[in-house]
C-alpha cells in the first residue's frame, strides 16, 4: 500500500498536539507522543505498562538503579491528565513490576496515584506482573473494558475483534545512511493498538520481532515516539535489531 493509500485508511494527521490522529476501531483517536492513547469522544486516556517500583525490585536482588522510576513515571502520567482531563483512565495491566510493588510505594506515590480517581473513574486492568491488582488504592479492577467496540486489555490477542493492549513493549528501529534510531512506539493497523510501556525502566521488543507476528490483519504501521511529536512510519522503513 502506497503512503497515501494509508494515510487514507488509517486517517493519520499530525495534530497540534504532537500526537497522530486515527480512526482506531471506528472512534477517533490520538497516539500523543509520550505513549498515551486518547480516546476523544469518551474522554478516555490509557496506558500501558508502567511497572511501577521496578527499580525497587532490582535493588533488592542487588541490582542497583537510581530509585526515580516511579517517581518519573507518575511525573509523566500527571502531565497527560492535567493536558486532557479525561473522564476515565484505564491502565493496561503490569502497572505495578510484581506482586509486592503496591507495598513498596513511598506514601506520596500512593497518594498521587490515589489522585488520580479523584472526580473520573480510574480502571486497572489486571496484567502478568500484577494478575491481582492494587489491593488499597481506588479505582476499578478488570480483566478488560471496553470502549464502543474496542476492548482495552493486557495481552494482546490474535483474531478479528478490535483491542487496545499493552505487554509487549513495541519499539520501532529505522536504519538509513549507515545510521540507525530507535525509539518506542504504537504499533496499528486501525483495528488493533499495541501500545508503547509507559514505564521509566521498562524496555521494548523491536515490532519486526515474532511476537507480533499474526496480530495484524494487514500492514500494519509504527507510530515512534519523539521529545514532542510521534512520527507515523511505514512497515516497510523498519528494522530488526
Amino acid at each position: 500500500m502506497s503512503a497515501a493509500g494509508r494515510k487514507l485508511a488509517f486517517d493519520l494527521a499530525a495534530s497540534d498536539c504532537g500526537a497522530v490522529r486515527l480512526t482506531l476501531a471506528g472512534l477517533t483517536a490520538r497516539l500523543r507522543p509520550a505513549g498515551t492513547l486518547w480516546l476523544e469522544e469518551s474522554r478516555t486516556l490509557a496506558a500501558a505498562d508502567l511497572h511501577l517500583e521496578k527499580g525497587s525490585a532490582y535493588a533488592a536482588r542487588g541490582q542497583l538503579l537510581p530509585p526515580y522510576d516511579t517517581a518519573e513515571t507518575l511525573a509523566r502520567l500527571e502531565q497527560e491528565v492535567e493536558a486532557l482531563n479525561p473522564a476515565r483512565i484505564v491502565l493496561l495491566g503490569d502497572s505495578f513490576h510484581d506482586g509486592g510493588a503496591e507495598a513498596r510505594l513511598a506514601a506520596d506515590s500512593g497518594a498521587r496515584l490515589a489522585s488520580l480517581a479523584r472526580g473520573r473513574t480510574l480502571v486497572w486492568v489486571v496484567g502478568n506482573h500484577d494478575a491481582d491488582g492494587p489491593r488499597g488504592l481506588p479505582g476499578e479492577v478488570v480483566a478488560e473494558h471496553a470502549v464502543g467496540r474496542l476492548v482495552l486489555r493486557h495481552e494482546p490477542q490474535a483474531g478479528p475483534r478490535a483491542e487496545a493492549a499493552g505487554h509487549l513493549h513495541p519499539a520501532a528501529r529505522v536504519a538509513t545512511r549507515g545510521r540507525s534510531v530507535r525509539r518506542r512506539c504504537f504499533v496499528t493497523d486501525g483495528e488493533r493498538v499495541v501500545l508503547p510501556a509507559f514505564g521509566a525502566y521498562a524496555g521494548g521488543l523491536n515490532v519486526r520481532d515474532k511476537a507480533f507476528a499474526g496480530l495484524f490483519a494487514g500492514r500494519p504501521i509504527a507510530v515512534a515516539l519523539g521529545p514532542r511529536q510521534a512520527h507515523a512510519i511505514g512497515w516497510s522503513m523498519l528494522v530488526g535489531d
